[in-house]
């Protein structure tokens, strides 16, 4: 795992030098901190931090092809490419390193720009043609890796994260109000969007290729779902073929020449891997997991379970509110966006753990619930259609007691509010985004505070309709599920949960996370089940539960989600007051002098969550919100002398 950066002139822009990719690479060390490598080949320039993880020694970059006319660097892991060199060696091409890098630029030289095909992995990818003259950039298929561009003085400059964008003086730094409410409504920007003008982010599945003064950019994969009914498998086959895709899967992402660990949250996802990785191959189990002082947020009694059954090397990071608030602005940092949520900031903690446990791998269990049906929101969709259908059910009442088991203030325990939330929305019941709604809203209650004259500026916005701009066009003929988990997966998985919360929040400790749940065979094979293989009647993840049967215990594989979440606003006050930082960035005069806020709105929602009296998630996302888009504000756009908060 790595970062990248790098430069191409386009329309006479001057050529790439050596001190500017020195700064760009610089700015991302901690995504590389065992090294950094430059190279200058007349209009392209290219610049790797690296992560050593496989070929230690010769895995340097870039990477050549025979003749030198190709090279590459990359972010990420390629996880068959055991297989993919065995094949390439028959074809004829000699390697020069034993990196899972090489395979990329002779598979270049066969396949062209459809090289990515071939690839199992996550990664960022930047290829230079010399003879062609034409770059390639190109990201994974779930956006597990990310990849920034902008275009600025006739160049075209790229890199892993923003920041080192940002080092070249003619970037512009400007919040885009676009991208912020974006953010504000789906948790994250809408691609290719970012929360900065002028700066893009290469969707997940595409690439851009540059060459003769053109650019375009194509997808090259997607999740496809049939709208037909998919073809009668029995239960029993179909468990089976995924237990050993998953198997295969695990095995895979085990590859390294560095040891290996695992989170394990508690809950089944993470259990799987870790089963997975005791049952079926010979890797020592090394596992790590987040605790909190907040009962209501703490799994450590289903944590310390599967330890002693699965009997695993294992510690636990205890995580406190204070931990939170004062780790807050590092996440900041790293994410380069607002976020409505303080829940990366544990994770980014625990991968701290990891490092210091001499750790630059784990495995986690990201991706299980888009793939197969496990959130919260799959059931709601399912409830609320079922009430649009049959107003009057005397099953309602259970059907809703059933729900949110892990809440203390669910929002199926009040009878008014249950009526409105379960509701909503359900003149777009036939909409990609039905199941989506309830969220978007209760996000949306931050649109409130901004300044009126940005509220009216985003008034004709239609939140949905944007979605929907981003959507394959026969996505309405698909069944419900598999409308629901396509825009899941393209909104907040790859948006917030592999960025903010996962790639992010890792590498702000150098730490390489891997996703089994996300190879592509996986989702493939999971597009093509039946509804109610993934979610049967109530059950969450059914046919993944059926999978694993005799793999962990049953109370293991039948307990019920719980989600990950973190204390929020509650994080950010002590003693009854706000802490410096935050009465400082959340302050009349620094919420005016930015200028996205309404000073007044956010001093009363100040003053609410100061005293306690903070409503639900819209309050708390309201509040994070603010306080994330002020640190972005603070730490890119125009940093003043508040020292604390640069990193």
């Amino acid at each position: 795992m790595c970062g990248i950066a790098g430069l191409l002139a386009t329309q006479h822009g001057a050529p790439p030098n050596r001190d500017e990719l020195a700064a760009m690479i610089g700015a991302l060390h901690h995504r590389g901190p065992d090294g950094s490598t430059l190279h200058t080949d007349g209009a392209a320039g290219l610049a790797h931090a690296r992560l050593s993880i496989i070929d230690i020694e010769g895995g340097w970059q870039p990477i050549f092809n025979e003749d030198r006319n190709v090279c590459v660097v990359f972010n990420g892991e390629i996880f068959n490419y055991v297989e993919l060199r065995r094949d390439l060696e028959r074809r004829g091409h000699h390697f020069s390193t034993h990196s899972d890098t090489e395979v990329i630029v002779h598979l270049y030289e066969d396949h062209g720009i459809d090289f990515v095909d071939a690839l199992n992995g996550q990664f960022a990818i930047a290829l230079w043609d010399r003879r062609r003259q034409r770059l390639v950039l190109a990201r994974d298929r779930s956006g597990i890796r990310p990849l920034f561009y902008t275009h600025a003085a006739g160049r075209l400059a790229f890199a892993s994260e923003v920041k080192a964008l940002f080092t070249l003086p003619e970037v512009p730094r400007r919040i885009d109000v676009g991208g912020l409410a974006s953010t504000f409504s789906t948790w994250s920007t809408l691609p290719p969007g970012t929360v900065f003008e002028g700066v893009f982010s290469l969707p997940p599945a595409h690439r851009m290729v540059i060459e003769g003064g053109t650019t375009r950019i194509e997808r090259y994969w997607d999740w496809q779902f049939s709208d037909e009914p998919p073809a009668a498998r029995a239960e029993a086959d179909c468990a089976d073929e995924l237990r050993a895709l998953l198997i295969d899967s695990v095995r895979l992402q085990l590859r390294a020449d560095v040891p290996v660990g695992a989170y394990l949250s508690g809950g089944l996802d993470s259990s799987i891997i870790t089963a997975l990785i005791r049952n079926h191959t010979d890797t020592p189990l090394r596992t790590f997991s987040l605790t909190f002082d907040d009962a209501e947020f703490d799994e450590s009694a289903e944590q310390l379970a599967l330890v002693r059954h699965l009997r695993t090397e294992h510690s636990a990071l205890r995580v406190s509110r204070a931990d939170i608030a004062a780790a807050f602005p590092r996440t900041i940092w790293h994410a380069e966006t607002a976020i409505v949520r303080t829940a990366p900031t544990p994770l980014m903690l625990l991968s701290g753990h990891v490092r210091e446990a001499g750790y630059k791998v784990v495995l986690t269990g990201e991706g299980a619930d888009e793939v197969f049906g496990g959130y919260d929101l799959f059931k709601e969709a399912k409830i609320r259609r079922f009430m649009a259908r049959e107003p009057n059910s005397k099953w309602r009442g259970r059907i809703l007691e059933r729900l949110y088991p892990y809440l203390k203030n669910s929002p199926a325990s009040g009878r008014a509010f249950t009526q409105r939330f379960f509701s909503e929305g359900a003149e777009h019941i036939d909409e990609a985004w039905f199941a989506h709604i309830p969220r978007m809203t209760t996000t949306r209650r931050v649109m409130q505070f901004l300044r009126p004259e940005l509220q009216e500026q985003l008034a004709g916005t239609d939140p949905y309709r944007a979605l929907a701009d981003t959507l394959p066009a026969g996505i309405k003929a698909w069944p419900p599920m598999a409308r629901d988990q396509y825009v899941e997966a393209h909104t907040l998985m790859s948006g917030y949960l592999l960025s903010s919360q996962g790639d992010r929040v890792a590498m702000a400790n150098s730490v390489e996370g891997r996703v089994p749940f996300l190879d592509h065979r996986l989702i493939e094979f999971a597009n093509r089940l039946p509804a109610n293989y993934k979610l049967k009647g109530l059950t969450e993840k059914y046919l993944l539960r059926e999978s694993m049967r005799g793999e962990l215990p049953d109370a293991v594989r039948t307990r019920t989600k719980q989600p990950y979440r973190a204390p929020d606003s509650a994080s950010f006050f002590e003693n009854g007051k706000p802490l410096p930082y935050v009465a400082e960035l959340l302050s009349a005069g620094r919420i005016d002098a930015a200028g996205l806020f309404d000073p007044a709105a956010v001093g009363r929602l100040v003053a609410k969550c100061q005293a306690g009296r903070a409503i639900g998630f819209g309050d708390n996302m309201a509040f994070v919100g603010i306080l994330s888009t002020m640190l972005v504000h603070e730490q890119f756009v125009q940093p003043s002398e508040f020292k604390i908060l640069r990193f």
